[in-house]
């Protein structure tokens, strides 16, 4: 099997129980990573401190990068990226849980395609513990149906995916792009050639709820938007009119209140 790295990033807001959730998902899959590395994104609280030290006796293959200040995910994924040292890297959220075959099942995707470059797959949004399913959240499937997806969405679900560390980096590596890291690197990773799949099943429970449709509002978050959005047609990865479709989708949802935003990406945005 080809040796692979998984890449965490963790900063003083998380939740260390959550932590822990997420790191019993990586120590009981069928395939175990070879290395994980967890970028400490500034200063810690004790407890999460106190977790990550728990997590080193139990794991060998952790390798820490910590940081004194909180630098934002893009420039942390971009410096974690760097200390991987194997040639595929899979992403993981510090609060979400990996089904324990997921990373079994996209190595084997990689071992059958040598030209994949990334790999990602369905979730299933949840709250508290996993047997509370809010939504499944589906994304295309194949490459060609990835591209046009860009256009005018996201295609990849960020904490699923598994990519080639040196297509990242031939695509200029994570930046900060707030709130919009991954979208920024797929569409500059597509714009260069890139071949992508995402496995059709669940592979992940990735944690939702409130705090996450709060923070995909307001006026910062929406102008973060329109100028990610203006890269990616800069790329040529979006046409005029998905640029055009997408950014007035955006405004709206993002003026929204919380509650009405919640419902619309509830009954909207997920399948």
């Amino acid at each position: 099997m080809t040796k692979f790295s998984v890449l965490m990033s963790i900063y003083k807001k998380e939740n260390p129980l959550y932590f822990k959730e997420c790191i019993g998902s990586l120590l009981t899959q069928t395939l175990p990573p070879d290395q994980i590395v967890l970028v400490e994104d500034g200063p810690l609280t004790d407890e999460l401190y106190e977790a990550v030290e728990e997590f080193q006796n139990l794991c060998p293959v952790l390798k820490v990068v910590p940081f004194a200040e909180n630098r934002g995910l893009g420039r942390a994924l971009a410096d974690g990226l760097l200390a991987c040292d194997y040639p595929l890297v899979a992403r993981m959220d510090t609060d979400d849980i990996a089904f324990p075959d997921r990373f079994e099942r996209q190595v084997k995707a990689f071992e059958e395609d040598p030209e994949l470059d990334i790999c990602g797959g369905h979730v299933l949004e949840f709250t508290g513990s996993t047997d509370n399913i809010l939504r499944r959240k589906r994304v295309p499937v194949t490459h060609e149906e990835i591209v046009r997806y860009a256009g005018k969405r996201n295609p990849f679900n960020h904490p699923s995916v598994m990519y080639k560390k040196q297509a990242v980096l031939d695509a200029g590596n994570y930046r900060h792009v707030q709130w919009f890291e991954d979208y920024d690197l797929w569409a500059r990773m597509i714009a260069k050639g890139a071949k992508t799949r995402n496995i059709d099943d669940f592979i992940l429970y990735f944690r939702a709820g409130e705090d996450m449709y709060r923070r995909r509002g307001g006026w910062a978050y929406m102008k973060s938007a329109v100028r990610a959005r203006w890269q990616i047609y800069r790329l040529g990865v979006s046409t005029l009119p998905d640029f055009l479709y997408a950014t007035c989708a955006q405004i709206a949802v993002s003026l929204m209140p919380n509650s009405m935003r919640g419902r619309f990406y509830q009954k909207v945005l997920r399948k």
